[in-house]
């Protein structure tokens, strides 16, 4: 999906719930549509002070946020270190995730057998998806080796 079609549908979405398209939701928007990274509330707020343009306050991050996990421009996952991360997903494939729990690490993968056990488990329960989130953690490699996670390393859940 192009980018300016994006930009419309988040136009329309803030339409539905009688909000404007502000100077400052334009360069939220405009940043977490450009980063290819994952990313927190705090660090795009960084990124926004960082740049020329309107000010923005955090509050107004966190909401416009909001808005647009609400309206399934991008979603979040925790990573069980306390803050949510986001990333912009219309346009791009489904995908899960490895959150290494020694160092924050987030790699994206895809696996077809996973997607098709998922749809058969809810088929044979009577589910019809609409959609899911898969997060497996564990240590990467870089942490794996370090010795104070040699025992974790050894053995999994």
């Amino acid at each position: 999906m192009k980018h300016s079609a994006i930009r419309k549908k988040f136009e329309e979405h803030l339409r539905t719930k009688s909000l404007k398209f502000t100077s400052q939701r334009d360069r939220i928007f405009e940043l977490a549509f450009e980063t290819h990274q994952h990313f927190t509330a705090d660090t795009l707020h960084a990124w926004l002070k960082e740049q020329d343009g309107p000010p923005v306050s955090r509050a107004t991050v966190y909401r416009t946020l909001h808005l647009l996990e609400e309206g399934g421009f991008i979603e979040s996952l925790d990573t069980g270190r306390g803050e949510l991360v986001y990333e912009h997903v219309l346009g791009h494939s489904h995908h899960d995730h490895l959150v290494c729990v020694g160092c924050g690490k987030i790699e994206e993968f895809r696996s077809e057998e996973i997607e098709r056990l998922q749809e058969q488990a809810a088929q044979s329960r009577g589910f019809v998806l609409t959609s899911h989130t898969l997060r497996l953690e564990g240590l990467c490699r870089a942490c794996a080796k370090k010795p104070e996670h040699a025992a974790a390393a050894g053995k999994a859940d």
